[in-house]
């Protein structure tokens, strides 16, 4: 199955779905446009049962190449309205997904792209691929939840580093930092995604509980995520995947889970 938005494309893999950034003639730069594309291919991910993870990557050279920032001559954004009221909106839309999210970078992941890139649970890049913060560059701050995520990811001192040098940070590095989990071959990048993305599609019921626990986890005290990882073991010990995985454990086999 493939469907085509005006930039975004759909493809079904079985159980996990693949979510195109679609816009190579601007390196995939993200605009209102596109988050209307991306937000419609969700609204059919999430509404088809058998889909039980998702890929998001980009289509050509680049993964993301930031805010597309090609207006008419004159032109000024209102770029505190346009975070508000188009991309805030969509990247909560990918934080409360109630499957597992993996990103696999293809390309240049730059300004905004970066912090979409990063907003994934497990992030494959290619081996080509690098990560750039940008926005100084054209007089900005880093936006997209980048301030956030960065420090928790490799520590103050390198996010400040790469929010204020805005220099590109190589896909093998960003692994070395910790700030991503896998490099891949250019051209074995979307077979590992996918090898990744079907393991998590046949996971446990849990998988969406255990990634809602670890983004309000940086919210919480401990005593309140103690209260959160209770609550959420309850509903987990309640399904239907929990009574097949104890089964399994005792007749010494592998789990078939259901996402139930």
């Amino acid at each position: 199955m493939k469907t085509q938005f005006e930039h975004a494309e759909l493809t079904a893999h079985d159980s996990v779905a693949i979510l195109a950034l679609n816009h190579p003639l601007v390196m995939n730069a993200v605009s209102p446009a596109m988050i209307k594309s991306l937000t419609g291919a969700l609204d059919l991910i999430e509404g088809d049962a058998r889909f039980r993870a998702l890929i998001l990557t980009g289509t050509g050279k680049a993964f993301c190449a930031g805010a597309d920032l090609s207006l008419p001559s004159g032109d000024v954004p209102d770029t505190g309205a346009l975070l508000e009221q188009v991309y805030h909106p969509f990247l909560r839309r990918l934080r409360d997904l109630r499957m597992p999210l993996v990103m696999a970078v293809n390309g240049a992941a730059v300004g905004i792209g970066m912090s979409l890139a990063l907003s994934g649970d497990l992030v494959i890049a290619a081996r080509s691929a690098f990560f750039q913060q940008g926005f100084t560059r054209i007089g900005l701050v880093p936006d997209g939840g980048s301030t956030w995520l960065l420090p928790r990811l490799v520590g103050l001192a390198r996010a400040r580093e790469l929010a204020l040098l805005a220099e590109m940070l190589p896909a093998q590095k960003a692994l070395d930092w910790g700030l991503i989990n896998f490099v891949a071959d250019d051209e074995t990048l979307m077979e590992e995604a996918l090898r990744l993305a079907e393991k998590l599609a046949h996971g446990p019921a849990a998988l969406a509980l255990t990634r809602k626990l670890f983004w309000e986890s940086q919210h919480n005290s401990y005593e309140g995520q103690l209260a959160l990882e209770q609550a959420a073991q309850r509903k987990a010990g309640a399904s239907a995947d929990f009574r097949e995985g104890l089964k399994a454990f005792r007749e010494k086999r592998p789990p078939r889970f259901t996402g139930k």
